[in-house]
Parts: C-alpha cells; structure tokens; sequence
C-alpha cells in the first residue's frame, strides 16, 4: 500500500466515524449534527470540489469530479447533508479501491523493471569498478559475479555457470552457460564468475528493448477502450443536459415541487457518472498486459490483446517454429567429388551464414575435420535461393533447385531426398557436385498446440515454408496443418498472407529470425522464442519469450479472458446505470440507489477487472 493510500485511508475512516456520530446525534436530538455533518463533508470532499473548480478554469467540465460536486453541494443545499456526505464518502471509498487494484495490477509489471541492471563491472588496473552499463562500448568485457544481473547482451569469453531467466522468461528451470555461450541481458548469474565480452551498446541490449516495449504497452489503445473514451465525452455532458431538464421542466410546465425534481435531479447525476466504464476497461487490458508478462510473454498493447481475442487463422512459419531448427546433417550424397570435400565446399559457401541449415553443416564440417573451414570469398546470399562463393580457388553454389536451374543444372538430373528433411544441392564451377540432406525435428507441443488452439475458435492453421514439398507435407500431417506452401520465396510468403488476411483475422507465427517482413503484415505478428533477437521484438506485435509453442495457447487463453471481462463490464455497468437511471427519474431510486449504481458498480466491475491479473493455471505447465 502507498503513503498516499493509507493518508486516503485514514480520511475514509475518519469520515466514517464523524459520519456515525452525526447519524447518532441526530436520532437522539443531540446538538451539533449540522456541524459534525459539515465537518465530515469538507472533510471528504474538499479533493473533488478542487479538482472540479481547476478542471472547470482549463475547460474541462464534464467528469465525474463535476457530477459529484454539483449533486452533493445541491444536497447540502437542499438540506440533506447526511446524503451529501454519503455520496462523497462512498465516491471516495470507491475511488481507494480503484487505486489499490490499479497499484497491485502494476506490481507484475513493476517486478519486470526490476531487470533493469544498475551497474556493470569491468577490471581496470586489476580492480572491479562498477560503471553505468550506458558507458559500457561493445566489444568491452565485462565481469558478472553470482548474483548479479547481466546488464549487457554478450558472449561468455570464461568461466561456467547457470543463468536465472525467469524474470524474462517465467522459465523456472535455469540455464547452463560455458565459454562461446550467447548471454542476454536481464538475467541473474546463479554460481561461478562469468567473464563476458559485450556484442551490443545498452541501448540495444535486449533487457532495454523489452523494459520499452513494456512501458510503450499502454500507449496502443485497444477499439473497446477508444469507445469508451468517445462514449464518455459524447455521455456525461447528454446525462447533464437531462438532469437540468429534469430539475427544471416538470416544476416549469406542470406546476410540480421544485425541491423534488431537483433532488431528482441531483440523484440522477450521481446515477450517471460514468467511473465504473473509465475504470474497469482500461484497468481489465492493464491486467491482461501485467498477467501476460508474468508468463513470460510481452503484448505490445491492449489493440494486439483485443485483435489476438478475434484470430480465426493462424499462419506459422516452419523452421524454428512448428520444428526445433536444431538442424543435423543425415546424409551426403557426392557426385564425382570425396564425400569429404563436399562437405567442406558447402561449409566454406555457408560460413557467414546465421541460417540454422548452414550452421548445421559448418558443425558437420568442424566435426570431421576438427579445423575451420575453408576461407570463402565474394560470398552472396541469394534469396529463396541459396548462396554463392568463392573458395579454393573454386565458384562454389549452394541451394535449392532453383538456384540450380538459374545456373543452367537442370532438375531432372537431381537427386531427391528421402523425404525426412531438407536437401542443399552443391555446384562447383558450374558443375553438379552432389547434395547433402538435413533434418529438422518436430517439436513435442505442436500437434498439442494446434489442438488446444482450436478449443480457442481458430478454424484454420496454415504453414508456409522454404522446404521442399516432401518435408512440408510430413511437418502438416504430423502436427494437424489444414494447409501448407512449400519451396517459397520470402516475398512469396508476404503474397500468401495478404491473401489470407483478406479472408480472416490472421495471426503469424514466427521465429523471428527472417520473419521480419510477414510479421509486421499479419493482424496480429507473434514472435516465439526470440528473446535477444532484434527484428523479432521490433517487427512482432507479440513476443513470447519461451520456445514453445503453447505459450501461444497461454496468450491465446490470456486475450479470450481479458476480453470476455471487458464485455461483462461494459454490459453490467450500462444495464444498472439504465435501470436506475429511469427509476431515479420517476422518484423509485433515492440518493442511497445513486450510491449503488456509482460507487457499488464501479467497485464490482473493478474486482472483475482484477480477475484479468490471473493466467488461466490449466495452461501453466
């Protein structure tokens, strides 16, 4: 709790008390109930009638600090002060409570800050000085004893140790790093001295990219909450016209009581203030952002929480994705060259590649020769293609059988692969030298993901990949895919998606790797398991931080709730308001209704929203 609310608190309970004195003065015919009763009101309310008088100089006059000082100063007026400090009282008591469940909704969010490194250490003249990670250059090596946080992305140079992520990841189990380990920031080193050397300047590290996608969250409002907004600016100044209309019309035009319509009146403001919809929405998206952050999985804003809640098509990406991406040489099928040289040409084009296919054949490569790979020059990558260099004083192509036919080496006299995985033809000097196929695994949750996603209402799943036809169709029949694209380009994919967007809300799925472009075309862009990858959480509307894909169930789960809560807000809150708004207008609601359908309503529709802070548990696994 605050400072700010206990002060608030100890004024509720105050009043509170003043209030019972009042009361009790009153039925026993005690003196001083009118100044105990005026004490409580100011006591109570000299905030709002504040705000209310400063709002009004700067022009902003319809809100709720309005309504609620003109319907309980017109109380006071009409002498029923009991009422008008009830009304505040309550107002206030409401008030708390929104600030409470605003303050805990914050705290999941708040524990993410706290990745935030204050320091690095870096030896100079053989003594640890601490520095501010900002000053810390790339290329710098920095040292992280046990128990400190990471505060700069880099690559351990010594020393081993386990790595605690869940602060990013909600992934309980720790990480083992050794010598040529990628390390990220935001993480907390659990054991041995780490000695690494930084690859990025603080500004880029990932532990400041996800602390400003969180801070940025509440900046994209969703289209419930930009209703709300227009409702209320459209809703209070109509309720004031009608009020005035009430107090004024009937005593006018049928000669009836000016102090009961007027105190109607009064009673139909405190009706209509419109907290519970200003509170609760907007609160129940922050609540779905914090709970989703605590999974580990980060939303860029409550408009991608609300458009997640409509996906009806999901498009995924298959390598990384739907498979591990963990790539393993299975076979080598040579022409007229060693099996051996072979493999050493298709690692020397594929060195300066970060595709999980040439890192599969460079580890190959380095496993039978126990040596770096031949030198490669004038190397070109070639989209949807392949690549081409330059080595031992050879031209080496590497590829698909694109790149083959582009180079005058027909398919007809390629071989096929076996099915299980992905082939790269080699080239030599314009020659065919053979190929080598690779494999890529399933991961053990797709086929569980896809099931559990239609539980959810998705209708149709999707998968566009570069791979063959074969592999392709093994991945979709293993994992429950309605539809897949092979051998595709990267602007093929783009022209399936847009194409699928014109028929559904579609979610793409990615590694985030090369997905950049599809990513930021889809409704709805989800990047898995690309923690510490720049173009995922700059291109991806949501960033799940584990490699699993039923986190996508998990945020899928998180949107249907946070939705469903929205809507049951928005529904109760207007059905009470109407209810009681009529039955005020026709005498049937005192100012005590009014209390209700003000304070009690935005009070229940706050401890609603609050529900959205809870991850569906079914799916925490």
């Amino acid at each position: 709790m605050t400072k700010k609310q206990k002060k608030g608190l100890v004024r509720i309970g105050i009043t509170t008390l003043l209030y019972i004195a009042g009361i009790v003065s009153e039925h026993a015919q005690w003196p001083g109930f009118v100044w105990i009763m005026a004490a409580a009101y100011l006591l109570i309310s000299y905030d709002i009638l504040r705000k209310s008088v400063i709002n009004i100089m700067y022009g902003e006059i319809f809100d709720e600090n309005f309504l609620m000082s003109v319907a309980s100063l017109g109380a006071v007026a009409l002498g029923q002060l009991d009422e008008a400090v009830a009304v505040m009282l309550f107002y206030q008591i409401g008030e708390w409570f929104q600030s409470y469940a605003v303050s805990k909704s914050r705290k999941s969010i708040a524990a993410l800050m706290d990745i935030r490194p204050d320091y690095a250490n870096i030896e100079q003249d053989g003594k640890i000085v601490q520095v501010d990670p900002e000053d810390v250059q790339p290329g710098t090596v920095i040292v992280v004893e046990p128990g400190e946080r990471v505060p700069l992305d880099g690559v351990v140079e010594s020393g081993t140790s386990s790595l605690d992520t869940s602060a990013l990841t909600g992934e309980s189990v720790p990480r083992s790093v050794r010598p040529g380990s990628d390390v990220i920031s935001g993480c907390i080193n659990q054991s041995g001295v780490l000695y690494v050397k930084t690859t990025k300047p603080f500004g880029q590290s990932t532990v400041a990219k996800v602390l400003e996608l969180v801070e940025n969250a509440s900046d994209r409002k969703a289209p419930a909450e930009q209703f709300i907004t227009r409702f209320s600016r459209i809703y209070t100044p109509v309720v004031c016209a009608l009020a005035l209309a009430l107090a004024v019309l009937p005593p006018l035009l049928f000669q009836q009581p000016w102090t009961v319509w007027i105190y109607r009146a009064l009673t139909f403001l405190v009706i209509s203030c419109p907290c519970a919809l200003v509170i609760s929405v907007p609160l129940s998206f922050f609540g779905g952002i914090g709970g989703a952050s605590r999974a580990g999985i980060l939303v860029k804003g409550s408009t991608y929480l609300e458009a997640l809640a409509d996906v009806k098509t999901m498009v995924f990406d298959k390598t990384g994705t739907i498979t591990r991406g963990t790539f393993q040489v299975t076979e080598i099928k040579p022409a007229d060259l060693p099996a051996e040289r072979l493999l050493m040409y298709a690692a020397a084009a594929e060195q300066h590649s970060s595709h999980p296919i040439a890192q599969s054949i460079l580890r190959k490569a380095q496993e039978l020769h126990d040596a770096p790979v031949l030198t490669a020059e004038n190397v070109q990558e070639i989209p949807g293609h392949g690549v081409s260099a330059d080595a031992d004083h050879q031209h080496i192509l590497a590829g698909n059988t694109r790149l083959m036919e582009s180079q005058g080496i027909p398919a007809s006299i390629l071989p096929a692969g076996s099915g299980m995985g992905t082939v790269v033809y080699i080239a030599v000097n314009g020659v065919y030298a053979g190929m080598i196929e690779i494999s890529d695994e399933i991961k053990e949750d797709s086929a569980t993901a896809l099931t559990l996603l239609r539980r959810y209402g998705l209708k149709k799943f999707v998968m566009l990949t570069g791979d063959n036809e074969q592999v392709a169709e093994r991945v979709a029949g293993q994992t429950g895919i309605d539809e897949y694209h092979a051998s595709l380009l990267p602007q093929d994919k783009v022209e399936i998606l847009t194409r699928l967007l014109s028929q559904d809300k579609t979610a793409f799925v990615g590694d985030g790797i090369n997905d950049a472009p599809v990513l930021a075309a889809a409704d709805v862009g989800i990047a898995m398991g690309a923690l510490g990858s720049d173009a995922a959480i700059e291109a991806a509307d949501v960033v799940l931080m584990k490699d699993r894909l039923t986190q996508i169930v998990t945020a899928i789960a998180i949107a249907h709730k946070t939705l469903r809560i929205v809507r049951e807000n928005i529904v109760f809150a207007l059905g009470v308001k109407v209810l009681i708004l009529i039955l005020g207008a026709l005498g049937l609601a005192n100012m005590w209704a009014a209390v209700f359908a003000d304070v009690g309503v935005a009070f229940l529709c706050i401890l609603n929203a609050m529900r959205c802070l809870r991850v569906p548990e079914i799916l925490l696994d």
